[in-house]
């Protein structure tokens, strides 16, 4: 198929839940549509649970949207009955997916990991259609790993990610992250010296009350200033709990918002950005060329955020905190460190930058096209 051919759907891109999953994929899809593929021929297939209900036909792409959830991992009773129902739901949403891509029967099925993943991509393989797989963990998932043993094609955000065949492309990011990245900061050195803090589109617990206990040792430091993403789930707590901080006078500059709107900026703002693992931020984080300390969420799938985090730390570009160990004053120490040496912020975003991929959804979009047979 060539670009722009009418009337055939080239790809369809399966999978979702989060925006780890969705953004890249929305990024592929758009480099894809800027390389001469119709809009109408790069579809979606998701789950009607994820993120991507919603995000993928905000962006104007078309998605067929499968019933189910992921499985849990617990050995409580309700939890195993629920995974029973779960499986069920899996078996139907494989017929589904089997019907959804015999009838479009595109060029490429790209599978970007999350729940409809598994359904979708093993639709294509039983239907003989190339599949890629992108992996953006350095932990690779369960249904990655099993998809390339059957043949699918891995692409892979990390380098040393253990998947046979794993061509590294990097991370696809936001378009508007690479475009502020492209920009040289201007802001000097002078106070006060920026800190953000963001554990995700819910939030982080350990996080905010880390960075709640920070500010409160922090009030009376004009220097410094800190901007504080709660997240959905935390932030009327959070509000609470400063507002019953003992009386006195705020020197701290202390931003405390629910959710941030203009990601890229925080990113060029901050001088040290506190944050979770998850591979789109530790994409972000490598791409906005911004130092961190990472600290990775416990029991992830895989353990892939502590794997993540030591590949950005392998880079010179994070300290790591052990969740456990992340409280107001283990940040203290490690933020009074790292701001008070421009010389080591310098090195940590020259780390950053040499692991950075801000090409990383065109790198993505050739593979797709290799295997396609379109290149």
């Amino acid at each position: 198929m060539s670009a722009g051919a009418p009337g055939r759907v080239f790809a369809v891109v399966a999978g979702g839940g989060t925006g780890g999953h969705v953004y890249p994929a929305l990024a592929v899809a758009d480099e894809l549509v800027r390389r001469g593929y119709p809009r109408e021929s790069i579809r979606f297939l998701g789950s009607e649970r994820g993120l991507e209900a919603r995000a993928v036909p905000e962006a104007g792409y078309s998605i067929d949207l499968l019933h189910g959830r992921g499985l849990r991992q617990s050995l409580a009773p309700a939890t195993i009955l629920q995974n029973l129902r779960t499986g069920w739901d899996t078996a139907r949403a494989c017929v589904r997916a089997v019907g959804i891509v015999r009838r479009l029967r595109p060029a490429v099925v790209f599978g970007v990991g999350g729940y409809a993943a598994a359904p979708g991509v093993l639709a294509a393989l039983l239907l003989r259609i190339p599949v890629v797989v992108h992996e953006q963990n350095a932990a690779p998932g369960v249904v990655n790993r099993v998809t390339v043993a059957l043949g699918a094609h891995p692409v892979v955000s990390l380098p040393g990610t253990p998947l046979k065949g794993g061509v590294l492309t990097g991370n696809p990011v936001r378009a508007a992250i690479v475009d502020a990245a492209a920009v040289p900061r201007t802001r000097g050195a002078g106070p006060p010296r920026w800190v953000g803090v963001v554990g995700g589109s819910l939030g982080a617990r350990r996080l905010n009350d880390a960075t709640l206990e920070l500010a409160r040792r922090w009030r009376d430091r004009s220097t410094v200033a800190i901007r504080h993403v709660t997240g959905a789930r935390d932030y009327q707590r959070c509000v609470h709990e400063w507002s019953q901080r003992p009386p006195g006078d705020d020197a701290l500059r202390y931003e405390l918002v629910e959710f941030e709107t203009d990601m890229p900026a925080l990113y060029a703002l901050a001088d040290v950005m506190v944050t979770r693992a998850g591979a789109v931020t530790v994409a972000e984080l490598a791409v906005a060329g911004t130092p961190a300390i990472v600290v990775p969420l416990p029991g992830a799938p895989s353990d892939h955020q502590h794997a993540n985090a030591r590949a950005l730390e392998a880079a010179g570009a994070a300290v790591v905190v052990p969740d456990a160990e992340c409280d107001g004053d283990r940040l203290a120490r490690e933020l009074d460190a790292l701001l008070a040496d421009p010389a080591r912020l310098a090195a940590m975003r020259a780390g950053a930058a040499r692991i950075a991929r801000p090409d990383a959804a065109a790198r993505v979009a050739d593979r797709v096209e290799e295997v396609a047979g379109a290149r």
